[in-house]
């Protein structure tokens, strides 16, 4: 499912028009890339929380040539699903 094909979806269950299902999600993925982007972490009960995680500095290889070389340390964002979500997507 890609953003269009979820837009429309959301606008036949909120019974909304697609531009304003559109303008929802947009704002909504907005804020939360604006939040953990800035350190916050979003927690959203039963789907879900967004956070940035630290990942270290460590050694790797260039694939071309074979010579070690240092990567260096960044933040990435992630993801973990809620306890809902995952039961959602594997029924015990």
């Amino acid at each position: 499912m890609n953003k269009g094909e979820l837009v429309d979806a959301i606008a036949e269950t909120a019974n909304v028009t697609k531009k304003q299902a559109d303008a929802v999600l947009t704002a909504a993925l907005d804020t939360i890339i604006e939040a953990v982007a800035s350190g916050d972490k979003v927690t959203l009960v039963g789907f879900g929380s967004f956070e940035a995680r630290e990942r270290k500095a460590r050694e790797g290889r260039n694939p071309k040539t074979g010579d070690k070389m240092e990567i260096p340390a960044t933040k990435v964002p992630a993801f973990s699903a809620g306890k809902f979500f995952k039961e959602q997507v594997a029924p015990k």
